[in-house]
Formats: structure tokens, C-alpha cells, sequence
């Protein structure tokens, strides 16, 4: 078995920056996590790329196409064609990547949230991971500074889910740059993810523009507590114990570890007067 991160979330939520961080973090507890970058509209990250998805095709590739339909797409439209091209060459992802026996890897994927919610790009390269015979969770990100608002915070946990929901795999959904908040912006965001939707709107008296659009989002919340739809959890990449419990939840969510021996915390001593080397 094979285990994989699929690091999703808009342009901005810190998907490079996480997949950097985690690799440190692996080198810090012997665990060899690879990262793959694919974005082809990527220009700079600072982790170890394992491979880079633009040694396939790049935005840049299109851009000097002879093709005048392919050299004037736009950033969009070349995402959107480079990802297609990726799914519909998919062998040679599988080739580039030559995983082994229990690798760990980290997916850094695109941000552009149309290849998740209406598209099956995303969803075609998570099938082929599985018959690959990974273990996938998708690791769901979201900037902490845009949810110290009610409205924006629900938002963002209707994009989680409705991304979710097309993937179909296990799901962990976090709240990055928590390090990077005011106290008191901190402690409301933690005061958000330990509250019910309901409750939060009850708390909050609505803006001129979502009074207008107030009973369905009470309708929406009541929905999404009742069945605990999306939760998210906080992650602040300067403490070490936060980025130990995310990947707890997540190593749990992919099975890793499960075969692994145990290891006893406190072994029995040889004697030294027994010469046949038993415990």
C-alpha cells in the first residue's frame, strides 16, 4: 500500500507552504515524505520536488504554442487545459512518479476551484491514484484571515464540501496561517469551530447584504449541524503539537501506520548473564 495527500484549496489558502512544512517535519521524524507538485501554473515553491507536473506541460507551454487558439487561452483556460491534458495522459503521471511499497506523498494541486466543482479533472486523478493502490485523504485548505467572519466561514465550508463531495475520498479540512492572527481574531476563529452554524449566526447580527439572504443561510446551518456535514481544524505551522495532531487525523483517515510493529516503549534488558542472547 501506498499513502497520499491530495492538498487542495483556493489560490492563497497555503498549500505549498503546508506541503513544505510537512516535508521538514517528516526529515525531523524520520518519516520521507515526497512532494509532487501539480500545478502547471506553478512558479515558486520551496520544498523538494519529487516531480513537477510542468516537466509534462506548463501555461508556458501553450503560451509559445504556434496554436493561436492555445496561445491566447488565458491563465484560466491553460489551467484548465493542462489539467485535461494530465487526465487524459495519466500513464505518464503513473511513469513520472514510480511509487513504491508504503511511499508518502504530498500532492500539491491547483487552487482554481472550478477543477472540483464542476469538472472531473480532479476527480479522474484521484481514481487513477486509487488504482495505483494509494490510500488518499484530501487535505482541504482555507486561509484562517478570511473566516473571523460568520458569512465568510460558512462560505468557505459550502466550497469544502461541495469539492468534497466530487472527489469522494477521505476528507480533512483545515484552517492554515493560524500563527499569522491577532489574538483576538484567533480566539473568535476558535470560538467559530467550536460552535454549531446556528449558534454563530444567532451571534451575529446580519450585514445589509446577507439580511437579505437570511433565512437560507439559518436553513443552510441547521442543515450542515445536523449532520456535521464539514469541520475544520486549526493548523499553526510554528508549534510542532499542531502539526503532529493534523497528521495524526490524517494518518489515521489513510490507514498509515496500521501494519507497522510495536514498538515497546519499555523493553526488557538482556541479562548479561544469559548467554543465549534471549530477551
Amino acid at each position: 500500500m501506498k499513502y497520499a495527500q491530495l492538498v487542495i484549496g483556493p489560490a492563497g489558502s497555503g498549500k505549498s507552504t503546508y506541503c513544505a512544512a510537512i516535508q521538514k517535519h517528516g526529515e525531523s521524524t524520520e518519516r520521507f515524505v515526497q512532494v509532487v507538485n501539480l500545478d502547471p501554473a506553478s512558479e515558486v515553491f520551496n520544498y523538494k520536488c519529487a516531480f513537477d507536473v510542468r516537466d509534462l506541460i506548463s501555461i508556458d507551454d501553450l503560451a509559445d504554442d504556434e496554436d493561436e487558439t492555445l496561445s491566447t487561452m488565458g491563465p484560466n483556460g491553460s489551467l484548465v487545459f493542462c489539467m485535461e491534458y494530465i487526465a487524459n495522459n495519466i500513464e505518464e503521471l503513473e511513469q513520472a512518479i514510480d511509487a513504491a511499497e508504503d511511499d508518502y506523498y504530498l500532492f500539491d494541486c491547483p487552487g482554481q476551484i472550478e477543477l472540483y466543482s464542476h469538472m472531473n479533472v480532479m476527480r479522474t486523478i484521484v481514481d487513477a491514484l486509487k488504482s495505483w493502490d494509494f490510500n488518499i485523504c484530501a487535505v482541504f485548505l482555507l486561509d484562517s484571515q478570511f473566516m473571523v467572519d460568520v458569512d465568510k466561514f460558512m462560505a468557505g465550508a459550502l466550497t469544502a464540501l461541495s469539492t468534497l463531495m466530487v472527489l469522494e475520498c477521505p476528507a480533512v479540512c483545515v484552517l492554515t496561517k493560524m500563527d499569522l492572527l491577532k489574538s483576538e481574531d484567533r480566539e473568535r476563529v476558535e470560538h467559530m469551530l467550536n460552535s454549531e452554524m446556528s449558534t454563530l449566526l444567532n451571534e451575529n447580527p446580519p450585514s445589509a447584504f446577507s439580511s437579505a439572504y437570511r433565512k437560507l443561510s439559518e436553513k443552510i446551518a441547521s442543515v450542515m449541524d445536523s449532520y456535521s456535514m464539514v469541520s475544520f481544524q486549526p493548523l499553526d505551522l510554528q508549534e510542532e503539537e499542531s502539526i503532529s495532531d493534523l497528521l495524526l487525523n490524517i494518518d489515521n483517515a489513510i490507514q498509515y501506520g496500521e501494519d507497522a510493529d510495536v514498538k515497546d516503549k519499555f523493553p526488557e534488558e538482556v541479562d548479561p548473564e544469559d548467554d543465549t542472547g534471549e530477551w
